[in-house]
């Protein structure tokens, strides 16, 4: 029972914290240090009581680690947001180490699509109505970066029926 309610409760965990860092980063073009630290603390706990194997667990882990090795070497070059460098080792944790390459890629179609949509809005006039909202003006400044966790949130909900935690409701 512990096992079913757990990994039922990770699925919702997951799932909510994406999303939030998804819509949190289009808004303030920023993923909170504490998000991301929460969502380590509730991997940790929920991985064992939703009853997945040390060898997920652990592949899942060292997969992970790789990643932020990678993003952090991204982020010194200036390429990616330190959010997003954070962020996506995270997903990758909670993904699996079966779902790391789909989720990077999914990421990256995603984010692609993002990154021409917002160019593309960039060079048109700013609307009116849009004046007014500070979080539309500073998405749509031409100097702003791209919000990568807009891309990372549905690319890791599109994957989430596919990983270990499904898996563990079975």
């Amino acid at each position: 029972m512990i096992s079913t309610s757990a990994a039922w409760l990770a699925l919702f965990v997951f799932a909510g914290a994406m999303t939030y860092a998804g819509i949190r980063d289009v808004v303030t073009m920023t993923i909170s240090n504490r998000l991301v630290v929460s969502l380590v603390i509730a991997f940790a706990l929920l991985a064992p009581a939703a009853g997945l194997d040390l060898a997920t667990v652990t592949s899942s882990v060292l997969v992970a680690s790789a990643v932020l090795a990678c993003t952090f070497v991204l982020f010194a070059a200036g390429w990616i947001g330190g959010g997003d460098a954070k962020l996506l080792p995270v997903a990758v944790l909670w993904l699996g180490a079966d779902l790391a390459l789909p989720f990077i890629l999914y990421t990256s179609v995603i984010g692609a699509a993002l990154t021409v949509g917002l160019l593309q809005l960039r060079r048109v006039p700013l609307p009116l109505v849009l004046k007014k909202n500070a979080w539309a003006k500073r998405l749509l400044d031409r100097e702003t970066g791209i919000p990568y966790g807009a891309a990372m949130a549905p690319a890791a909900l599109l994957l989430l029926p596919e990983s270990h935690w499904c898996s563990a409701l079975l």
